[in-house]
């Protein structure tokens, strides 16, 4: 099992880190599937960001929030929307695909719902799978994960750096990173497990 996450304490950092990454990986040639989440202002809403996910490699762009007003405090997701993304990526998943790559393990993945199936199946096809992570749902995502997760630093070169291991380990093409981005026990990037461990 071959899973990569992070985690940022800056607001908006990981959808930006995986929307580069995404954007990276696809100049390199690799095919990529998933989706990478895209804020927008909203200057009708009191809320900072409406919520757009990309669909990779090259499809819709889909919002997945809802406006519940200006008053509103509570989850602006809409599930519809969500299941909508899911399917569109369902459509795009196959053996044929380098990496996975999910804006983040959400409370809906949590509780048995959104992408997780698709987590799944990527895994059995022997896919390397790149999510995000934030601490309400590290638990969940833990104890669905078991102890083959890897958490990796939030950048572009380290995440970079853990899929050409798992690509090299694997015998696929390589991913292009700088030499420093290289990932070991001793780099300071992997925050949990080591690499070795992870996709063992």
């Amino acid at each position: 099992m071959k899973i990569a996450y992070i985690m940022s304490p800056s607001k908006g950092n990981t959808d930006q880190v995986l929307a580069h990454l995404a954007a990276q990986l696809s100049t390199q040639g690799l095919r990529t599937c998933g989706v990478v989440q895209i804020n927008t202002d909203a200057d009708d809403c009191e809320h900072p960001c409406d919520m757009d996910v990309q669909v990779l490699p090259d499809g819709p762009i889909i919002r997945i929030s809802q406006s519940l007003g200006r008053e509103a405090k509570g989850c602006r997701l809409d599930p519809e929307a969500l299941e909508g993304a899911v399917a569109e990526v369902i459509k795009r998943l196959d053996n044929t695909i380098d990496v996975l790559i999910l804006n983040k393990f959400g409370k809906h993945e949590a509780d048995g719902r959104g992408f997780r199936d698709i987590i799944g199946e990527a895994l059995s096809l022997n896919i390397p799978v790149i999510t995000g992570v934030n601490a309400l749902n590290l638990d969940a995502f833990q104890e669905f994960s078991g102890e083959y997760a890897t958490a990796v630093e939030p950048t572009v070169n380290a995440l970079s750096g853990w899929l050409q291991y798992v690509m090299d380990k694997a015998g696929r093409i390589k991913v292009e990173c700088p030499s420093n981005s290289h990932l070991s026990r001793s780099s300071g990037q992997i925050l949990d497990k080591s690499i070795e461990e992870s996709i063992t």
